[in-house]
């Protein structure tokens, strides 16, 4: 014979816990609170709440690292604008070509030796969608006949900085003109150690 005694136990729990979960919630408390609520009362039940707490604390305190080492990249790229480009180049005293700029700056940055060129900077990056874009993230485009053959970093609000071709200088642009979106080839995420911990 089928006994329902556990499930109704079980009903029961739950009931009780979205009494409790209502109770904590404001009156126009959305589902999702209450959802929160309730899954905060079941790990306190079981006396996980604290281990919880720790874990989400430390993930925030790792990601918000990872976004001020963004921030900062942006801001050393930013005072590289006025550099002169020079195919090969990698410093600010001899020049940067678009791959060379991007290599020196996740290298002073972060510290962090990326592959030389363009196409093998986009094949050890993870790819990431265009509207995922962050300030920091790396934007690649076709400018030579051949995928990935150009680098930048973005900075935010749809622009990128790069050292462009010869007889250029490092500077910022827009993604949204013509000649960069017929262009554009793609975006990737630079996964630091520091990046790789925050999304476990």
């Amino acid at each position: 014979m089928v006994t329902f005694a556990p499930m109704r136990k079980y009903l029961c729990f739950l009931l009780v816990a979205c009494a409790v979960g209502a109770q904590a919630a404001p009156v126009n408390g959305s589902a999702d609170e209450m959802d929160r609520l309730l899954a905060e009362k079941v790990l306190a039940d079981k006396g996980l709440l604290g281990q919880w707490n720790e874990v989400r604390a430390s993930v925030a305190e790792k990601a918000q690292s990872v976004a001020d080492r963004a921030s900062e990249l942006v801001v050393n790229a930013m005072g590289f604008i006025g550099v002169p480009y020079r195919r090969g180049g990698s410093s600010a005293e001899t020049g940067f070509d678009c791959s060379g700029f991007v290599r020196a700056i996740y290298q002073q940055t972060v510290g962090l030796v990326l592959p030389r060129s363009a196409n093998q900077q986009a094949a050890n990056t993870q790819v990431i969608d265009k509207k995922d874009l962050q300030p920091g993230d790396l934007v690649f485009f076709n400018t030579m006949r051949r995928a990935f053959s150009h680098v930048g970093i973005y900075v935010g609000d749809g622009k990128f900085i790069h050292s462009p071709r010869s007889g250029a200088e490092v500077r910022v642009e827009d993604m949204h003109m013509a000649y960069w979106q017929r262009r554009f080839d793609g975006a990737r995420r630079v996964v630091t150690p520091a990046a790789a911990t925050a999304q476990q």
